[in-house]
């Protein structure tokens, strides 16, 4: 990669942690139907696949079937009521953002996540006026892999995709950021299914803790 000028994070599983919210509005839900709480790690592993994957998995339904659309809006709106609670950061995230904002890189955010439930989140857990662009699929006409919501960031941001990197935790970030001509950052703590191999994606590195991407990064920025 060329010399580091902006650095893109997808955000459910590589930004931000919000499996936990998830997990309680998944599991809420679950009661009151009169079924038994789900384990956290199962829901979490599903996380980055969306509303629709956490209700196949809930209720063993598949899009199409009699009541999914019912509960999957149950999902949402309960989620839209829930979504900042126990979500955060991933740790050490946050020295990583500032030591970015330090050194007047931006950062930002293209997600699968709409628009109606990213700036919420962004602006509870007070990143909203940190971020320097969000890229949510209502902003685009295609979402990721396509490459259309990073270059949309770059364009905002004022930066080649080449002088910059894009940080997932799924195969769609990875090939949506090579797809765009970024430099790629797997990150192996993301909401990753246990049968999925991080190393098959393709991404230029992959960095087993925030620590390990903080390093990657500041030697780029350097």
């Amino acid at each position: 990669m060329q010399k580091l000028k902006a650095v893109l994070f997808d955000l459910d599983g590589t930004l931000i942690d919000t499996a936990p919210d998830f997990v309680n509005v998944l599991n809420s839900l679950r009661t009151e139907h009169q079924l038994p709480a789900l384990p956290a790690p199962d829901i979490r592993a599903q996380v980055s696949n969306g509303a629709r994957a956490l209700v196949k998995l809930g209720f063993d339904l598949s899009e199409g079937d009699p009541g999914f659309a019912e509960l999957l809006d149950a999902l949402l709106e309960r989620y839209l009521a829930n979504l900042a609670i126990d979500s955060a950061l991933f740790p050490g995230l946050d020295t990583l953002l500032t030591a970015l904002e330090n050194k007047g890189i931006p950062w930002g955010i293209v997600t699968n996540k709409p628009s109606r439930y990213t700036i919420p989140l962004l602006e509870r857990l007070h990143l909203d006026k940190r971020c320097a662009v969000a890229i949510c699929p209502d902003h685009v006409t295609h979402k990721k892999p396509h490459p259309e919501p990073i270059l949309l960031a770059c364009k905002e941001l004022n930066v080649l995709a080449s002088h910059t990197a894009y940080v997932g935790d799924h195969v769609r970030d990875i090939e949506a950021g090579k797809n765009a001509d970024c430099y790629t950052f797997a990150v192996a703590w993301g909401y990753i299914e246990p049968d999925d191999d991080i190393t098959a994606w393709g991404a230029d590195e992959i960095c087993n803790t925030t620590a390990d991407l903080m390093s990657r990064i500041q030697a780029f920025s350097a």
